[in-house]
């Protein structure tokens, strides 16, 4: 799977639900669709549904396993996991989602604002 964006990401969110720390990445990074370009690996990436209660598929690589984020859904922005880039993302984390469902052995550790479940839209 390769990758690259025109644009720095604008920001970092760290959910805490059950799905995300199940697959290894929490942190993302949300970037604009407009500015995302898949080089590579389009074949290899599947989605996994959300269940109820949960808004948004989950995307990974059927062939290495990595969580891929939103990559195959439609919003103008969306999550790519912080760890999916090669480079160094200069931000900080923004808010925190799902801290409901956070284990107790995972301290936040910040003082990014945090939601029981997701943001709030505006």
């Amino acid at each position: 799977m390769q990758f690259e964006v025109e644009a720095a990401p604008t920001m970092l969110g760290t959910c805490h639900c059950s799905r995300c720390r199940k697959v290894g990445a929490s942190t993302f990074a949300f970037v604009a669709r407009e500015h995302f370009h898949l080089l590579e690996g389009e074949g290899s990436i599947a989605t996994y549904a959300p269940e109820e209660g949960y808004l948004y598929a989950r995307d990974f690589c059927s062939k290495c396993g990595s969580a891929l984020g939103e990559m195959t859904g439609t919003s103008q922005s969306f999550p790519v996991p912080a760890n999916c880039f090669d480079d160094p993302l200069d931000l900080t984390v923004a808010f925190h989602e799902f801290v409901d469902e956070k284990p107790a052995w995972l301290p936040i550790c910040d003082d990014a604002k945090q939601f029981a479940r997701h943001p709030e839209q505006p």
